[in-house]
């Protein structure tokens, strides 16, 4: 079958290790299930793996992608959920041996991918295969950060560092259907003027001074955007990361924390269950996700680029 393998890391030039073409089928497990891939989306984890991050030589080669939307063994359109672990009080993220598919096992940038029979929930009908590709983790890791690691209240105020990426629009656009006022930054006028257009209430430069505080900040830039998250947030609101794209190390002034109640809230994809009703706030609120461009598996190696440049505004989809 065809299918994107990682052949070898390089953290300078990751499109080095990308190799498209033939690999055998894969074989399914006991307790296993055969998805046939329709749309599968891009993630900034695809090319973290070429770079080198949480991957090693040993496991090269292995397929690489996270999310698919496609058809099972029955005919059934479903969604496939990524995470593979054993839950902990219900949730498999909090299990310390989880994988993402194309960590430990193949991924889904590929005709056929296996995963556990319980790894995939019912697509609705009204949802495209394309649009469905974008949900395991980009949408599911805003789902999260704003309905169950936040805890927000709708009306409340909410800051998106960072406007562009997929888990940047998600939260936008979930957070306006959630009815929570939509902040969002970005270092570009383009990105700015689309976020608008995507639902967010305003918008700022990188690093501006915000009108008042807001009663939550969701991060997936990190290093560089940190310091003003911090800034940014009013006495007991919550920082909510789930990546952090500019770098891992961030300086964080203690007193900001203690004295004025803060809470940093570290968020990871999210569980099977949350990946369904997602799928079906999709379908009840219309929402849809904000999809870059589409374009044949055989092309993968022009949307790694486009990442690997920044010039994205959305999720980068592939079919199959």
């Amino acid at each position: 079958m065809f299918a994107v393998t990682a052949t070898q890391t390089d953290p300078d030039n990751p499109l080095k290790g990308l190799t498209l073409g033939d690999r055998p089928e894969p074989t399914v497990p006991e307790g296993w299930t055969t998805i046939t891939v329709k749309a599968t989306a891009l993630n900034h984890h695809d090319l973290w793996t070429l770079k080198g991050v949480g991957v090693s030589q040993d496991r090269l080669p292995i397929i690489l992608g996270c999310d698919a939307a496609g058809v099972d063994e029955n005919g059934d359109e479903v969604i496939v959920h990524s995470v593979i672990g054993t839950p902990v009080n219900g949730d498999e993220t909090l299990d310390p041996r989880r994988s993402l598919l194309s960590e430990t096992y193949d991924g889904t940038f590929a005709e056929k991918v296996t995963v556990p029979a319980g790894n995939v929930v019912p697509k609705p009908a009204a949802i495209t295969f394309e649009e469905a590709a974008c949900l395991p983790t980009a949408w599911l890791t805003a789902y999260r950060m704003l309905f169950d690691k936040a805890a927000l209240q709708p009306g409340s105020t909410v800051l998106v560092q960072g406007a562009g990426g997929g888990v940047a629009t998600a939260l936008i656009a979930l957070g306006r259907a959630g009815g929570f006022r939509m902040w969002a930054t970005s270092r570009s006028e383009e990105k700015r003027a689309r976020a608008l257009e995507l639902g967010a209430d305003r918008v700022f430069e990188t690093g501006a001074r915000l009108p008042e505080r807001v009663d939550a900040v969701m991060e997936t830039v990190g290093e560089a955007t940190w310091a003003h998250s911090m800034s940014s947030l009013r006495p007991g609101g919550k920082i909510v990361i789930s990546g952090a794209t500019s770098g891992m190390v961030a300086p964080t002034q203690l007193a900001q924390v203690f004295f004025l109640q803060k809470s940093i809230i570290g968020s990871t994809m999210g569980t099977r269950d949350q990946l369904a009703r997602l799928a079906v706030f999709l379908e009840q609120t219309g929402v849809r996700p904000v999809i870059d461009r589409v374009l044949p598996l055989a092309q993968a190696e022009d949307g790694f680029a486009a990442m690997h440049r920044g010039d994205i505004f959305g999720k980068i989809v592939f079919t199959v």
